[in-house]
């Protein structure tokens, strides 16, 4: 820690966006128990439309239970406005950010037959899953260099949640497949520009993961769970995710920057 620094100064700050419910809260709170101060962003409608707060209030709660302080942002990370509103206003309240965690993204809102899918669907998916953190990243870096070249004892780290889709097939919501396989490659490009600077970037690729985004979709998984698609027969909880992330948050993996991480009960694996 740099001299120059005062004692309000220590506190690590995280970003960690759609984290007010599955993966990204659980990776919210697994860093509030790290002593993380944390920016929860989302993006949340209610059935009928409306702005909804009421899971993000929750999650918000459930991290200031571990002793430290949450800001809740409410912002569209597809919308550049959006992205500078909620780089500014970290800024503005808390002066620094040492960790961002890319975890916001959506599913298409109907799984459709390649040969039938929209571009209204297309647009949607890879605006949010991919052209959203690949520009907030950039926003994100830029400041994180300029925070290192003043402090240069601290750490910065940047997080993306890729998924299992990036590598397989799955037709019926090919957007996602390919908004998944764009992460993993951003992953490697800034982990390669930011190298000079010290600042770590990571893909968490998680599995099966048990959440709302994968409870249309229960009982077939349930299936091929039970018959033996992962090794390991169990549906993956957000939490399995979000240890993976502590590990990052910690420093332990700090000489591997571009790693993907599988958190998906050994899906990866090739077995005859």
């Amino acid at each position: 820690m740099s001299a120059k620094e005062s004692l309000k100064d220590k506190r690590q700050f995280a970003i960690v966006t759609g984290a007010s419910r599955g993966i990204g809260r659980a990776i919210a709170i697994e860093l509030a128990g790290l002593g993380f101060d944390i920016v929860l962003n989302h993006y949340d409608f209610t059935a009928d439309g409306k702005p909804d707060e009421k899971a993000a209030q929750k999650t918000s709660s459930d991290i200031a239970a571990k002793g430290v302080r949450c800001l809740v942002i409410r912002a569209d990370v597809s919308r550049d406005a959006d992205r500078a509103a909620l780089v500014k206003a970290v800024k503005n309240k808390f002066g620094r950010c040492d960790m961002l965690v890319n975890n916001a993204g959506v599913a298409p809102l109907k799984r459709i037959d390649l040969l039938e899918a929209t571009e209204a669907s297309f647009d949607r998916v890879l605006s949010i899953n991919l052209k959203g953190p690949y520009f907030l990243t950039q926003m994100l870096a830029k400041w994180m260099i300029e925070q290192k070249k003043q402090y240069p004892d601290r750490s910065f780290r940047i997080v993306n949640t890729g998924s299992m889709s990036s590598y397989t097939s799955s037709p019926a919501r090919g957007e996602y497949c390919i908004s998944k396989a764009g992460v993993s490659m951003m992953t490697m490009l800034y982990a390669d520009r930011l190298a000079e600077f010290g600042i770590g970037v990571f893909e968490i690729r998680p599995g099966i993961i048990e959440t709302d985004m994968t409870s249309v979709v229960k009982e077939k998984y349930d299936k091929l769970i039970a018959e033996g698609i992962t090794p390991i027969k169990r549906w993956g909880q957000p939490e399995d995710v979000a240890k993976a992330v502590s590990a990052i948050a910690e420093g332990k993996l700090d000489f591997s920057t571009g790693q993907v991480i599988n958190v998906d009960g050994g899906f990866h694996l090739r077995r005859l």
